[in-house]
């Protein structure tokens, strides 16, 4: 599985392609280093929204491993744009189940910053963050695409 990692502001981060489709983003130094163009893109559009830009995730090709569930909230994700942010109840509502539920589903994305589940946020608050050191980052992200 063709692997290819890259500096950021959370330290190293190591993407990962499996037949054409990103389906990780992992901290830490990837074993497998391969670049191919898609990872070599993709790496691309990070390091631009890091530095800022308004980087439309949606159109990256994913590939998720998950219960039915699961791949309807992280679908879900994908659909919340760049600088806003959505409530885990108002997600609920969407794919069904309970903000509880949602929570625990966007806590398992395999594919963070690309499935943007720090724009999930609690009605008090920001909440958790499963993601690179947590909630403190995820108001970092929050903050960088002005949403906060």
């Amino acid at each position: 599985m063709p692997q290819l990692s890259f500096q950021s502001p959370f330290g190293t981060l190591s993407l990962s392609e499996d037949d054409g489709a990103i389906v990780s983003l992992d901290e830490g130094q990837g074993r497998d280093q391969e670049k191919t163009a898609l990872l070599e893109h993709v790496v691309s559009l990070l390091q631009d929204y890091f530095e800022g830009h308004a980087i439309d995730f949606s159109d990256v090709p994913v590939r998720f491993f998950g219960t039915a569930y699961q791949l309807r909230v992280w679908e879900a994700l994908r659909a919340i744009p760049y600088g806003e942010t959505c409530f885990y109840g108002d997600l609920a509502k969407k794919v069904g189940g309970s903000p509880q539920s949602v929570g625990h589903a966007v806590g398992l994305n395999p594919i963070p910053l690309i499935v943007p589940c720090h724009r999930v946020i609690g009605r008090n608050g920001l909440t958790g963050y499963s993601a690179f050191d947590g909630v403190d980052d995820k108001a970092w992200l929050l903050e960088l695409e002005k949403g906060l």
